[in-house]
C-alpha cells in the first residue's frame, strides 16, 4: 500500500508537522495532494490540541508547482471539472492563509509555482540556502492566479509584477529581500532554526494568537472572500484549456521553447 501524499504528525506539544510526500516527482502536486492540504488545513485549524503547523516537502524540494501531467489530463475534462480542480486550488491556499493557528514553511530546494503560494499563504517562512524560488506559471501559457493575493501580500505589488510577469528564479536571499522568507539558514539547518521560532509561539496564548492574526486579516484587507476566490477559480480554469496553455504544456513535454518565444 503507497503512503499518503500529505503526511501529518502532532507531538506531545501540539507541533503539527505537514509533510508533501510525492518525492519522485519532486513533490508537485496534483488533485491529491490539493484535497488532501484542503482537508488537513481544515481539521488542523479546529484541532484544539494543535498548536503550531509547519508545512514542509519529503525528499530534495519543498514543492516544485503542479505537476504538468495531471495539469494535461485536468484540461482535456470537462468546464466543470476544471471549475473544481481551481476551485479546490484556490480553497487550499485560501484557507492556509486564514488558518487561526500559526504556520511555518520550511522551504528547501525548489520552491515553484503553488509552493511559493503555500509559503506566502504561512505565518513565517524559514529558508536554507539552497532554496529556490520561482513563479514559473506563464512560461506555460498559463497563470498563478488563485495564489497572486498571497504573494502580493508576502512580497507586494511592485516585486510580484516583476517575478510573476518574467517566471525567473530567484534564490532564498533575494526571497529574504522580496519579503517571501523571513530567514535563511544554511544548508540541512532547518529543524535547528525553526526550533527557538516555535518554542517561542509556544510561549505565547493560542487564542491571543488567533486573535493577532484576525485582526491583521481584518483591518489590513487581506481576507479572500468567497466571491473573489470563485472570481479567480473560474479564470483559473479558464486559462488552463486556452490555445497558449495547451502550447505552452506541450512544449514542457516536449523539451523545446514555446511558439510565442522567437529567441535572443
Amino acid at each position: 500500500m503507497s503512503e499518503p501524499v500529505v503526511l501529518c504528525d502532532i507531538d506531545a506539544r501540539g507541533v503539527a508537522t505537514v509533510s508533501i510526500n510525492r518525492p519522485n516527482v519532486n513533490n508537485a502536486y496534483n488533485g491529491e495532494v490539493i484535497d488532501a492540504l484542503l482537508n488537513g488545513a481544515k481539521t488542523l485549524a479546529t484541532d484544539p490540541k494543535v498548536r503550531v503547523i509547519v508545512l514542509r516537502g519529503k525528499g530534495r524540494h519543498f514543492q516544485a508547482g503542479a505537476d504538468l501531467k495531471w495539469i494535461n489530463e485536468i484540461s482535456a475534462r470537462s468546464d466543470a471539472d476544471n471549475l473544481v480542480v481551481s476551485k479546490n486550488t484556490t480553497d487550499a491556499v485560501r484557507f492556509l492563509d486564514l488558518c487561526p493557528k500559526p504556520t511555518i514553511a520550511l522551504v528547501h530546494g525548489a520552491c515553484i509555482g503553488g509552493g511559493t503560494g503555500i509559503a506566502a499563504a504561512c505565518d513565517i517562512v524559514i529558508a536554507s540556502e539552497d532554496a529556490f524560488f520561482s513563479i514559473a506559471e506563464v512560461r506555460w501559457g498559463l497563470h498563478a492566479g488563485p495564489i497572486l493575493p498571497q504573494l502580493a501580500a508576502a512580497m507586494g505589488t511592485r516585486n510580484l509584477r516583476r517575478y510573476a510577469i518574467t517566471g525567473e528564479r530567484f534564490d532564498a536571499r533575494m526571497a529574504q529581500a522580496l519579503g517571501l522568507v523571513h530567514e535563511v539558514c544554511a544548508t540541512g539547518e532547518l529543524e535547528a532554526t525553526a526550533a527557538p521560532v516555535i518554542d517561542s509561539i509556544l510561549k505565547n496564548g493560542p487564542d491571543a494568537i488567533a486573535d493577532t492574526k484576525q485582526i491583521i486579516f481584518d483591518t489590513s484587507n487581506l481576507a479572500i472572500d468567497d466571491d473573489l476566490a470563485l472570481k479567480l477559480a473560474r479564470d483559473h480554469a479558464r486559462k488552463r484549456r486556452t490555445d497558449e496553455a495547451v502550447e505552452g504544456l506541450r512544449s514542457f513535454e516536449e523539451k523545446r521553447d514555446a511558439q510565442w518565444y522567437s529567441g535572443s
